[in-house]
């Protein structure tokens, strides 16, 4: 088993994720058909309930084998992550339910780019990615990696326009979808495409749910075919936003 060098951006088979712990059966039964083993998170009771079990709101991957955490989180989960050889960097943020005090940890690493609200980036993370010489980009967007679903290192699908114009503008191929287009978070009018979806390795595209209920389908399928990707769609019904499925490990 091998981390992953780049967050998000699996070279070979990904075997190890992190997932929301109320991910529906199907989800989890499709997960385990494609050999790929999960860790369930359990709810940070300082925030609100749609949100309280997502890995990308108190988790951020920074890379190899190295994840920043929220104060607070579940010493179970840690315990599981850790077991695996992750090291664990206890963040500085202590999380809770009114926005901007949610989205410390919800950065998005696109390659040798970090977008984010960097007003609010918890300083454990921007301290680290600035050593490593990662372009730190600000936008508006509190909840980066949820808008952002990455498909390779210089390419991104995302529903936020100040996203999608400042990517562009540092030279990202960039695919612009509909805000309403379709995606469950329960409790909230809309879910996003970065929460829904993940990368199973460099050539396949996953999604929490069925692609064919997007209003936005054939955009995507045209977009990933360029770029040599095959969609897996991890159930029939309406894609779910379940805060980002993180990639841990590989083959």
């Amino acid at each position: 088993m091998k981390f992953l060098d780049i967050p998000n951006l699996p070279e070979k088979k990904v075997n190890l994720v992190l997932v929301d712990g109320r991910i529906e059966h199907d989800i989890e039964e499709k997960l385990m058909s494609l050999k790929i083993n999960y860790i369930k998170t359990k709810s940070l009771n300082s925030l609100y309930p749609a949100i309280s079990y997502h890995p990308d709101i108190f988790f951020h991957h920074l890379e190899n084998n190295i994840i920043v955490y929220a104060p607070g989180v579940c010493k179970d989960i840690l315990k599981k992550i850790h077991n695996f050889g992750f090291e664990l960097l206890k963040g500085n943020s202590q999380l809770s339910s009114k926005y901007p005090k949610n989205i410390c940890y919800n950065g998005a690493r696109v390659g040798k780019y970090f977008f984010h609200n960097t007003k609010y980036t918890d300083d454990v993370i921007l301290n680290y990615l600035k050593k490593r010489e990662i372009e730190i980009i600000h936008v508006n967007q509190g909840y980066a990696k949820c808008s952002i679903s990455v498909v390779d290192e210089n390419s991104l699908i995302t529903m936020d326009r100040g996203i999608a114009k400042i990517a562009e503008k540092k030279g990202l191929d960039v695919l612009l979808i509909e805000e309403e287009d379709g995606i469950i978070l329960e409790g909230l009018d809309k879910g996003f495409i970065g929460g829904s979806t993940f990368l199973i390795d460099k050539c396949r595209w996953a999604i929490c749910g069925n692609i064919e209920k997007l209003k936005s389908e054939k955009k995507i399928r045209d977009f990933l075919h360029k770029k040599g990707m095959e969609i897996v769609s991890l159930g029939n019904k309406n894609p779910v936003d379940i805060g980002s499925v993180i990639p841990l490990l590989t083959d």
